[in-house]
């Protein structure tokens, strides 16, 4: 069963599903990228283009190496195209009603063998596998980002997950290079149950007055040894993920020590998410980033 996995789809190619792409293709398999655009997808190949090269002039691949992945890259438009893949990895926006759209429209067009992942970061894996037709073939493959660069990916079986899902997977993910922690199917798993509530305790901070933007950093940063401080972490995850996972852990455990940062709403309402729209805890219009408080 591991060895079936010889073809690639990966739904949505933004930061997570191009890089998914980039390391799948530089592994040797197959890969389609999916998304609603051309422009999208010529945009997420350029960003391939140059992450491969940063690493040829790092000497982590050569050119060879390069060339090969982005000759194993295809592109769709349509989850048609995605129809003869082994397996399927969804990386859309983390918002349930999303995916399950998804889900829905692909299992109409994929064979009945392919394994469906999602590589959502905190929704429930049982109740994304309920909505296709094949929750016994559905898992999660949660990568961490950004994906060239980061050598976990957690592995999260649904309920109905059966053990040759799992071993595919798991397969799958070392012919990635990369070491697996599995979770429980919990809200947000492993790291996102840890690294989620540290990021929206360090906004209450910011939020109380306890220290402004650049204390906060500089303290995780120098008194932990973070490599990034906390906001500046958020501001890269995006604060509309940041929020999201914390509405995830706040309503699938109740608990109020869950309770979103009320300043990450208001940021999230403003359209300040971070890195991606320019303005979160810092502004990055300029040469270099500004805490914005």
């Amino acid at each position: 069963m591991a060895a079936m996995i010889r073809k690639v789809g990966v739904i949505g190619s933004g930061q997570m599903g191009n890089g998914i792409a980039h390391v799948a293709a530089l592994a040797g398999f197959d890969v389609v990228l999916n998304d609603l655009s051309s422009d999208q997808l010529k945009s997420a190949m350029a960003i391939i283009n140059s992450n491969l090269s940063r690493q040829v002039s790092k000497k982590i691949i050569t050119e060879d190496a390069r060339d090969k992945a982005l000759a194993h890259i295809g592109q769709a438009e349509s989850l048609d195209g995605l129809a003869d893949c082994d397996l399927v990895i969804e990386t859309a926006v983390e918002k349930e009603e999303v995916k399950r759209k998804i889900f829905h429209a692909l299992c109409a067009v994929l064979k009945p063998e392919a394994i469906i992942a999602s590589n959502t970061s905190s929704i429930s894996i049982t109740r994304l596998a309920s909505s296709t037709d094949r929750p016994e073939r559905f898992i999660g493959i949660h990568f961490m980002n950004p994906v060239p660069l980061m050598e976990l990916v957690e592995l999260i079986r649904g309920i109905a997950t059966d053990d040759a899902t799992f071993d595919a997977a798991k397969a799958f993910v070392g012919r990635l290079g990369k070491q697996i922690a599995v979770s429980e199917d919990f809200p947000a798993f492993i790291v996102n149950r840890i690294l989620l509530p540290m990021i929206n305790e360090a906004i209450y901070t910011l939020y109380e007055g306890v220290g402004n933007v650049e204390a906060i950093d500089a303290a995780m940063r120098l008194g932990a040894h973070h490599p990034m401080g906390p906001l500046e972490l958020a501001d890269f995850i995006g604060l509309d993920t940041c929020l999201s996972i914390m509405q995830v852990l706040h309503e699938g455990l109740a608990d109020s020590k869950y309770r979103p940062c009320p300043l990450l709403v208001k940021y999230v309402e403003a359209g300040w998410l971070g890195r991606k729209s320019q303005r979160g805890f810092y502004d990055y219009r300029g040469e270099k980033p500004v805490p914005t408080r």
